[in-house]
């Protein structure tokens, strides 16, 4: 056995897991087919290894099986072998969540409309280790043979890009720009009635500043009132300081243009696949493999519509973001709307994490015998 793996990882029964019997598991099953799909096509997760991902080839099998599937919950018994998670740094598991913003938006600047939405910029590349080491950039512009810091969010905002037709539709509003970077997604409306459907597409790599704990840092809010609907009321009341707020994230998020033929899934997440309202989740990408399923054990925050209740349900791992790193980490997609946007922008909830590994992953890992 592994004994560092061990201690992070302790393999449970399903009767063990506590509202296991009365989950939707064909809800789960209908998210994790998505992510069979991509696993058996273009594998993007695979790109990287994960501390518990294992192999591409030991996930092959286990996703076929789940596009023949008839009987969800027995499908998931018999394919996956179920472990409680630990992390070392932080005993108490955290759940936030993330939504699709909506927006009012056009195709061309006007009076009204002048904030940019921006695709991916042609010298924005992903640097090679060996460039990395050179200037401890994960993703910049090369100059005169060099690695350099791409441009931050404040040097975009001042017209950086202005010259390059890289505009995909034009805001109102600043702040509206501001979380949808955050959230990594979005549906702009045009006046014709159009949706917009947005997916993120890359980011310029400067490091990601929660404009959160700088309110906080200057008196505004407590721990435990924080929410996305601070910020914004905060940002409402302070229109001018509130640009300079949020150029302390120097992260800025590129976009393409989707289509979506299901209404009823939300935008690409990190697996490029539709993510599902409640059944997908965001990981810290370095330790799970994109598809892998997650049961969380949580609550929703006491500002949803049924204030907090018991959230124990069977997700998948098919995104990922800046802010999630731990074992017991993640962010729950909660689709998009008013209710959507309430629930994700409040929810900072303690709680557990039994992950389900493929059996012969969990073998290959030593983690059964």
């Amino acid at each position: 056995m592994n004994d560092f793996s061990n201690h992070l990882l302790r393999r449970v029964s399903f009767a063990d897991i506590q509202g296991w019997q009365s989950d939707d598991h064909a809800a789960a099953l209908s998210a994790f087919q998505r992510s069979s799909t991509e696993i058996m096509t273009t594998a993007h997760g695979f790109k990287r290894s994960a501390m518990f991902g294992g192999q591409l080839e030991d996930w092959i099998e286990v996703c076929k099986k789940a596009l023949l599937a008839k009987a969800p919950k027995e499908f998931f018994e018999q394919r996956f072998i179920p472990f409680s998670v630990t992390d070392p740094v932080k005993p108490q598991g955290l759940f936030t969540g993330y939504y699709e913003p909506e927006a009012e938006g056009s195709l061309m600047p006007t009076a009204e409309f002048l904030v940019p939405i921006y695709r991916k910029p042609l010298d924005l590349k992903a640097l090679q280790n060996g460039d990395e080491s050179q200037a401890d950039l994960k993703y910049g512009r090369i100059e005169n043979g060099k690695p350099t810091a791409y441009f931050t969010r404040e040097e975009i905002e001042h017209g950086a890009l202005s010259t390059k037709g890289l505009e995909i539709v034009w805001l109102k509003s600043w702040v509206d720009a501001f979380f949808i970077h955050v959230q990594g997604s979005g549906r702009i409306r045009l006046a014709n009635g159009e949706i917009i459907r947005l997916a993120y597409a890359a980011k310029n790599g400067q490091p990601y500043i929660g404009i959160g704990e700088i309110l906080l840092d200057r008196g505004v809010g407590t721990p435990q009132t924080m929410s996305m609907q601070l910020l914004r009321g905060w940002m409402k009341d302070h229109p001018t300081e509130a640009r300079a707020l949020m150029w302390n994230n120097k992260s800025y998020i590129f976009f393409r243009q989707i289509n979506v033929s299901d209404a009823n899934l939300g935008a690409l997440g990190a697996q490029q696949v539709n993510l599902t309202p409640l059944r997908s989740l965001a990981v810290d990408r370095s330790i799970w493999m994109f598809g892998t399923p997650i049961w969380i054990d949580t609550k929703t925050p006491p500002e949803a519509p049924n204030g907090a209740e018991t959230f124990r349900h069977l997700l998948i791992a098919q995104d990922t973001g800046t802010a999630i790193k731990g074992h017991v980490r993640g962010d729950v997609y909660w689709g998009w709307g008013d209710n959507a946007a309430i629930c994700a922008g409040h929810m900072k909830s303690p709680g557990a994490m039994t992950v389900l590994l493929p059996t012969i992953v969990a073998k290959k890992l030593l983690l059964v015998p």
